[in-house]
Order: C-alpha cells, then structure tokens, then sequence
C-alpha cells in the first residue's frame, strides 16, 4: 500500500483528511499561554478570531522527530510505502523533523518531498499524488513526478495589512505602519526557494486585485489542474477578485482557506490564487 503524509499546514480540514485518506502530522501554535494543535482544536475561523482579538502573536513549533516516526514504523512493519509532501524547509523545520525520523527508522520506502511551498498549494501536489496512487503508479514514480512537479505550483495572494506581517517579525513595525497609513496593500508570492516574496505595493483594494490579475496573465496554467482561489479570514476582497476573474475568461475549481500556519502572517481578508503552469 502506498499512503501519502501530509503536515497541518496543508490546510486540509480534518474531514477532508478522513475522506482521502491521507496521514497528517499537525503543527503546534502557542497563543498567549494557550497550545492550540493546528487543524484540530479550531476550525479556521476560530484560529482567526483569536488572532484579530488577542494581543499576542500566534508561534507556530515544528512536529518533532517523534511526530512521525510511529506513521514511518507502521510502514515498515507492514511493508507500505509513504510519500511525505510537507512545508517548505525555508519556512519551518518539519522537514527536517521527518529527516531525522526516517534515518532512525531506517527504511527506504519512505519518501520525503519538501514541497518548497505552503497552504493550499500542498494540497494541488498532495491531491495529485493522490490520483497517481489510484492509477496504480508505484511509489517511486510518484514520489519522482511530485518532485518534478512541485516547481510548477505558484500562488500570488494580495493582504488588506501589515500588521501580521510586522507582529511575525518579517517587517519593521515603523515600516508597518507607513504602510498602513498609505494604505498599502502588498502582493506576495512563494518564490523557488520556499520563501515569501513580495511582487508589489499597491495602494488599495482594487490595485491590488489587478495586479494579481496581472501576474496570473504573464503565466501559461495547466488545464489539466484545477484553479483555486484561496482567502484568509473574509471573503469580500476574494468574491471581488473572482469577479474580475471571472471577467476575464478563468474558470474557478474551488474557494479555499488558508489555515494557522500561514494565516498568521497575512491576517485578515487576504485573499490570492493557486494553480499550476504548463
């Protein structure tokens, strides 16, 4: 049997998770003296009231080694293999936690992917891995077309704040707030290495939802994937910019939420796209 193992930051919901099967290690978040398990003590909405409403910033720990190690033994003992698509190495150490696992396991049918990426767009490559399975591909080949496939996954997201973006420590807070002052709204992406990468500054909304679109029409999608817009906490920005999507020709698979792990750096009323190019 082949099973595929994603981490919380998939942003799969847990039924989700039952109904395809998959293996989920959750990331921990630590909210002012509280541990939340991401993806199971709260549904999306709720991580997002906490963060609008308290004064401290969520801080996200890593699965440890230990997380996984008893979905890599059961693996072992029954002769399976496991495919391990998970969070970008440049933005977590849960790669790095399965790593250590899988040398003290010692078994080679286990298959780590670092994704590179984050949020829904682990979903496309884990869904896709998913469809492989079900033809009958072995495990390797999979393991091998995620690989080649995980650069071909992009999402540009457009942020109503700064303010998340200053409380996680990846923007001053003076800067923060000139920004917020000008209104700025920033349009990010997830670059090659894994990272965040900022593509632009616009001042408001609507500048910023065409810029988005503008990058989306400077790449060549795949038909064979499905398109999916993605929001934070509100959907006002996302239904705006689906219109213009929809406005010019884009055809949308699917509405998604961004869950805790990223959603606490980009705060409320985010909202972008995921899909994967020719």
């Amino acid at each position: 049997m082949i099973k595929i193992l994603v981490d919380s930051a998939s942003d799969y919901g847990i039924k989700e998770i039952q109904k395809k099967n998959l293996e989920f290690v959750p990331i921990s978040i630590t909210i002012g003296e509280n541990n939340y398990i991401d993806g199971v003590d709260f549904e999306k909405d709720e991580f997002y009231e906490l963060l609008v409403s308290g004064c401290d910033f969520p801080k996200t720990s890593q699965p440890s080694p230990e997380a996984f190690l008893s979905f890599f033994r059961d693996a072992k003992d029954h002769g399976d293999s496991i495919i391990c698509i998970l969070l970008s190495s440049s933005l977590s150490g849960t790669f790095q936690s399965a790593l250590i696992a899988k040398d003290i396991v010692e078994y080679d049918n286990i298959y780590l992917i670092d994704s590179l990426t984050a949020s829904c767009t682990i979903r496309l490559l884990a869904d896709h891995a998913i469809r492989l399975v079900n033809e009958g591909l072995c495990a390797d080949e999979i393991a091998a077309k995620i690989e080649k496939l995980k650069s071909r996954v992009k999402l540009f997201a457009g942020l109503d704040t700064l303010e998340y973006l200053a409380k996680g420590g990846r923007l001053s807070k003076s800067a923060a707030a000139i920004g917020e002052l000008a209104n700025i709204k920033p349009v990010i992406t997830l670059t090659e290495e894994g990272t965040v990468g900022v593509l632009g500054k616009c001042i408001g909304k609507n500048k910023a939802i065409s810029q988005v679109l503008k990058h989306l029409e400077e790449e060549t999608l795949d038909p064979a994937f499905p398109i999916y817009t993605i929001y934070s906490y509100g959907t006002e920005n996302c239904e705006k910019f689906e219109e213009k999507l929809s406005e010019n020709g884009y055809d949308i698979s699917d509405r998604l939420q961004v869950g805790a792990t990223i959603g606490a750096h980009i705060g409320p009323n985010a909202f972008g796209i995921v899909f994967v190019t020719a």
